[in-house]
């Protein structure tokens, strides 16, 4: 609460909004945790708490800073974390000098969505990810990455009228990340939490939403990847977002039973199997393309297969380390990105299994309120995508191949598909 000595400082002090769920998804208490550790003082002037699920709280504050430029620094945090100005200002712009460089005090984005105060009017602001810049045009608001800037484009810069809205806690009863709390654990109930991620799955597909994987090679080393397929050809999966490295083991699995030369079956060596990887290297190359070599029968099976067969878009981003790579493989990295970008549209929910540094890109991408679960063997992992501002992912801690099969063992039970 505001101190005795308040009115001396009468100059550093604003008075805020913030309206939400503010209890549950524990809005208002980040905002307090804020003030406080920045050690500033809060004075709660109104406070109307919603009594039934669908109605959300509002609250009225006055924060008091020691200085003006710690004002300002607070209240850029606390409208990062959902608070508005009573009487919001416009923002401000300045234009682009040169294409790929942004002005100076340019407005870097959160993942949560964000609106801007332009023209007497709250504009929300379009294609939302984390690290970019916001471009005003024709009256819309777009969140930009550098290399899309262009000279002359009309961009936000500063924290003045800019409102962050943040995610809230789901509100559907029985929802896998209210039910783990959206943490990391390696101690829960791994079957359990099998069921309870194949039914959000399940439930996210009969309301509509569109569901990507990212995945590594892993899925196939561990002898995941016939029911990552299985959830393709059942119409659980809208797109899959990976590298060169999960399309060669899966392709490698399907023609030769091995993955780097592994028999995945029992976990023995392959006859001369060092040759098995590059071999399907070359096989994709003899096709043509993965979608060629399906078309000419020589791959009939894995994920790769059920993707061109079930018309689901892929995209494999390449890496300085790839063998090859595939001729389906981007190798320039900022189109790879944009092709990622067009397969997570609209997505509803992402699931990432064992690859950290697709997730980690592919987290940058999306909104804070697209569902995303983890899977990695590695607690690290899981806990590094999190810490990179994925903060919304639901993280588990198990073994992909054991996990995944579960985990499309309960979808295969579910009497009703999503697609014939």
């Amino acid at each position: 609460m505001v101190a005795k000595g308040a009115k001396a400082r009468e100059a550093h002090s604003k008075e805020i909004e913030v309206r939400g769920h503010l209890v549950d998804s524990m809005i208002l208490t980040r905002i307090f945790d804020t003030i406080m550790d920045m050690d500033g003082e809060f004075d709660v002037l109104e406070f109307e708490i919603g009594k039934r699920k669908t109605e959300k709280s509002r609250a009225l504050l006055r924060i008091t800073a020691k200085s003006r430029n710690d004002l300002e620094e607070m209240l850029d945090s606390v409208y990062r974390e959902g608070a508005r100005p009573m009487q919001p200002a416009g923002v401000s712009v300045k234009r682009a000098p040169k294409d790929c460089v942004m002005p100076d005090e340019f407005y870097s984005t959160t993942n949560n969505h964000t609106r801007i105060y332009h023209n007497k009017k709250w504009i929300d602001v379009e294609n939302m990810m984390m690290d970019k810049c916001i471009v005003v045009r024709g009256g819309r608001a777009f969140c930009t990455p550098i290399r899309d800037v262009r000279r002359g484009d009309v961009i936000v810069v500063g924290d003045e009228g800019v409102a962050v809205v943040p995610p809230e806690r789901p509100r559907e009863a029985h929802n896998i990340f209210e039910f783990m709390g959206s943490s990391s654990s390696s101690e829960r109930p791994t079957q359990h939490i099998a069921k309870r991620v194949a039914e959000d799955i399940h439930r996210t597909k009969s309301e509509g939403g569109r569901i990507i994987v990212v995945g590594g090679p892993a899925i196939v080393h561990t002898g995941a990847a016939g029911a990552l397929a299985e959830m393709i050809r059942g119409g659980y999966i809208d797109g899959v977002l990976a590298g060169n490295a999960l399309a060669v083991h899966d392709i490698e699995h399907a023609i030769l039973g091995t993955s780097l030369g592994m028999n995945v079956h029992n976990a023995t060596l392959a006859h001369k199997g060092h040759r098995n990887h590059m071999d399907a290297v070359n096989a994709v190359f003899k096709a043509g393309s993965i979608s060629k070599m399906v078309r000419s029968k020589k791959l009939t099976s894995g994920i790769m297969y059920e993707c061109v067969r079930n018309k689901v878009p892929f995209v494999l981003a390449g890496s300085i380390r790839d063998d090859g790579p595939l001729p389906d493989v981007i190798t320039d990295v900022a189109q790879a990105q944009r092709e990622y970008k067009k397969v997570l549209k609209d997505a509803r929910m992402v699931i990432m299994i064992s690859t950290m540094l697709h997730s980690i890109a592919t987290g940058n991408m999306i909104p804070a309120d697209v569902k995303v679960v983890v899977v990695d063997i590695s607690q690290p992992t899981v806990t590094k995508l999190m810490d990179r501002g994925t903060w919304q992912a639901l993280g588990i801690v198990s073994d992909v191949g054991a996990f995944v099969p579960m985990v499309a063992g309960y979808l295969r039970k579910k009497k009703k598909r999503p697609r014939a």
